[in-house]
């Protein structure tokens, strides 16, 4: 009897310190931020970076909200103000007030005080959200941001598109890469841009010699009859 009693004991002790475990473990798993923030908060705030704005939108950029908290959170100095701008989140998300707000009275007046999310995010998820928004809608990060942008709008429309469907990560313009470059593909085909729809509708194999067997996918689902014909003429400019 004391034997079974003792295994009992120490089977009980064994299952409560593995609970015990279990539950440490999964309090210390790491949350996403990024995702986090996209699930939780992309209802109402546009996340791009540069932001968007529109007429309708129900709150501000979210660069802009971590933009203001960063540069009115009173701190003692700059390591502080990241800190103490979690910190803030954390508790403003969960008991907003106009007296706790750093918006000016003209964005009180337009987006009005945030409604509180408390049951719809906990305090170790607004950790991430906020410690993710800090990291990154930075000045660094913007700068870069709108260089890539604007070197977008310099970019020829048909070579966006090649960019948009991924042409470019198995073709270049004057190199072989994973498939012909366009420079050779122009080359074979001319002023023939019905053939090279097809390929991209379609897909091809067995075309062109050397490529170890690669299969041309299809584009049909990804790509409208414009989108080939774009495209397919786009190509033919690279001979």
């Amino acid at each position: 009897m004391e034997l079974k009693t003792i295994g009992i004991f120490s089977l009980t002790l064994l299952t409560l310190f593995g609970f015990s475990g279990c539950q440490d473990e999964k309090s210390h798993i790491k949350l996403d931020g990024k995702k986090l923030l996209e699930k939780k908060c992309s209802q109402c705030h546009n996340l791009d970076l540069p932001p968007k704005t529109f007429e309708d939108e129900k709150a501000p950029p979210m660069m802009a909200v971590a933009f203001h908290i960063k540069d009115f959170i009173k701190a003692t100095n700059e390591s502080e103000k990241i800190p103490k701008g979690i910190e803030f989140i954390k508790d403003y998300v969960i008991n907003p007030s106009v007296e706790k707000s750093f918006c000016d009275k003209k964005s009180l007046q337009t987006y009005g005080v945030m409604p509180s999310q408390k049951g719809n995010v906990t305090q170790d998820e607004l950790e991430a959200i906020a410690k993710y928004m800090f990291k990154h809608y930075t000045v660094k990060n913007l700068t870069q941001a709108q260089k890539i942008e604007n070197e977008l709008r310099k970019m020829d429309p048909a070579e966006l598109l090649a960019r948009k469907q991924s042409c470019l990560g198995c073709h270049k313009k004057d190199k072989d890469l994973v498939g012909p470059s366009f420079a050779k593909i122009a080359k074979r085909y001319k002023d023939d841009t019905q053939h090279i729809e097809n390929s991209i509708k379609n897909g091809s194999s067995k075309h062109w010699k050397g490529y170890h067997g690669v299969v041309m996918p299809k584009f049909e689902n990804k790509t409208s009859q414009q989108d080939r014909e774009i495209l397919a003429k786009w190509i033919l400019k690279q001979n």
